[in-house]
């Protein structure tokens, strides 16, 4: 069974620090690109970041130079490291991956394979 797994949610206060990881069973990440998407009550899911199997990355703007995605083929894991986190970061997030081979990523939310979805909440 074909399986993502989240943890590292929680709660932090602003300008903290949290780290999302996402473990996958069932299937090798080593030609998948990875992703890490957010939703907000009432808003559209969106991507936050993405990396292709190549290593190049993908942030959205609201987030470059604040989160960083990683990921360790060995463990099958892949990661999102979120610094100075903001209250507008509050979400729940979802890590995604699709099998896309080479040197893109995308942010949309159009991939195969989901986790289930960790809370994050940004409040002092």
């Amino acid at each position: 069974q074909l399986q993502l797994v989240e943890s590292g949610g929680g709660l932090v206060q602003p300008g903290g620090s949290l780290r999302l990881s996402c473990a996958a069973s069932g299937f090798t990440l080593d030609y998948y690109a990875v992703g890490w998407f957010r939703q907000a009550p009432g808003k559209e899911r969106e991507g936050v970041s993405c990396m292709s199997t190549s290593g190049r990355t993908n942030h959205a703007d609201s987030v470059r130079g604040r989160f960083t995605i990683s990921r360790d083929n060995a463990k099958n894991t892949f990661y999102l490291q979120m610094n100075s986190l903001k209250p507008e970061d509050t979400a729940i997030y979802y890590c995604a991956a699709e099998p896309l081979d080479g040197s893109t990523c995308s942010r949309r939310p159009e991939y195969d394979y989901w986790g289930q979805g960790t809370q994050v909440t940004v409040s002092s």
